[in-house]
């Protein structure tokens, strides 16, 4: 399998720190924000995105952490195979405009359980759907509101994303066989 850099570790930083300002602008007027990142790298994302927004904004927005293994409809049993990380979110997401954050976003069937895991803790005023990387290949109507890059796949190839605080470094990598 051949493997090909497609963001370094400070494109991804970039990356994130110019999700982080468009989201800023998107809700200008609105401070009552959250972030939700889905596990597990949507997380640490999350965590890095809300860092820069609190320097950019001073604001600290409340963070969370979403398993939504039990809302997945396109594998085996959601238990088989797989341990459950526990879902963090210690804030009332009601009336919040809230940022959902993930790695990758691909058929849509991720996004799909998290709006069912969210609505299950809360409504949400808004939200709003972030992706470090947007490979394409649509299943289902979503899309994502902020991208940190396009990267037109084959359904042949894979991508994969390491974040250091679960992989000990940062990149993306573009997998063909």
């Amino acid at each position: 399998m051949t493997q090909i850099s497609i963001m370094t570790a400070q494109e991804l930083a970039l990356s994130l720190k110019r999700i982080a300002s468009e989201m800023m602008e998107a809700c200008a007027a609105q401070r009552n924000i959250a972030l939700i990142g889905v596990l597990t790298r949507g997380e640490p994302l999350a965590r890095r995105l809300a860092g820069h927004i609190e320097e950019m904004e001073g604001i600290s927005p409340p963070l969370g952490a979403l398993d939504i293994g039990v809302h997945r409809d396109d594998g085996g049993h959601p238990t088989e195979g797989r341990g459950f990380e526990p879902t963090l979110i210690d804030f009332d997401m009601t009336g919040r405009q809230v940022f959902l954050v993930d790695d990758v976003f691909f058929t849509g069937r991720t996004v799909r359980a998290a709006l069912d895991a969210m609505m299950e803790l809360g409504r949400p005023r808004k939200i709003w759907l972030a992706a470090l990387i947007d490979r394409g290949h649509r299943e289902l109507p979503f899309r994502p509101d902020f991208i940190g890059k396009n990267v037109p796949t084959s359904l042949a190839e894979h991508i994969r994303v390491r974040v250091r605080e679960v992989d000990g470094e940062d990149g993306v990598w573009l997998l063909k066989k």
